[in-house]
């Protein structure tokens, strides 16, 4: 997503469309028409850019209806390549919505991407099937082993998945996750207070998410042995300070097991 441009809109103190007002043909129907539709165009912008659309802080998942990091990934993708400038050539993504990720990131040919959706697919488009019948995406529970050799990728990027997860299940997930890596392992969660699937989705989620804090987060990062990516981070902070990017998600940079 890229903000749009905000340029002058005053030269030499008149504003756009004050011709229309002083136009010779007042009589003109064409333009009370012209101003209805002006004055649409103008409150939709107005709309999208409230809602995060053009370039608000804010992601909304139009699938879901409400928060997505996996969303935030995308935005996110400029960053990651500058802070794993030498490790984005193999990637994996995990979580819902894994085909826009996937599809976003095979856009740089220097980037093989593969995709895991942690859950059944139901209204996947014709992109996401081709990502599926390909092998490039598959549907896997991530509860359990995945079907991939240890360090098969250099970097692992997981969002809106292990939100939804208890710790029994962390405790298989996590070291699977850095266990498939080489490089590092990129780990997007939700804040505390970020409501993350309603009550009607608990039928394809299992459990309501659980937001949990950053001090919870590295707290359990020591207790599996997983040590932060320092160099990484700095990387990623550099580049997002410099773009006035903040990321409307938690961002985890951690290295793989050796």
């Amino acid at each position: 997503m890229s903000r749009r441009a905000v340029g002058s809109t005053r030269r030499n103190g008149s504003f756009p469309f004050s011709g229309a007002f002083n136009s010779k043909s007042k009589s003109s129907p064409l333009l009370p028409i012209g101003l209805v539709v002006v004055g649409a165009i103008l409150l939709i912008g107005y709309v999208y850019k409230g809602s995060g659309v053009l370039g608000g802080a804010k992601v909304v998942s139009r699938v879901e209806g409400d928060f997505s990091c996996t969303l935030e990934v995308q935005r996110a993708i400029p960053f990651l390549k500058k802070a794993y400038s030498g490790s984005m050539h193999k990637v994996l993504h995990i979580g819902p919505d894994t085909c826009s990720v996937v599809s976003a990131l095979l856009k740089d040919e220097e980037i093989e991407a593969w995709g895991v959706e942690p859950y059944e697919i139901e209204d996947a488009d014709r992109t996401c099937r081709s990502l599926v019948r390909k092998g490039i995406v598959r549907v896997a529970d991530i509860k359990f082993h995945l079907p991939y050799k240890a360090k098969s990728f250099s970097l692992v990027i997981v969002s809106d998945a292990l939100d939804y997860l208890s710790p029994k299940y962390l405790n298989r997930t996590l070291p699977e996750l850095a266990r498939v890596s080489s490089d590092g392992l990129v780990i997007f969660s939700g804040f505390p207070g970020q409501q993350k699937a309603k009550v009607s989705e608990l039928s394809k989620f299992g459990r309501p998410a659980k937001m949990r804090s950053s001090s919870w987060w590295i707290r359990y990062f020591v207790q599996t042995s997983l040590e932060e990516n320092e160099a990484a981070n700095k990387k990623f902070e550099q580049a997002t300070s410099k773009e006035s990017y903040q990321p409307s998600c938690q961002v985890f940079h951690l290295n793989s097991y050796h």
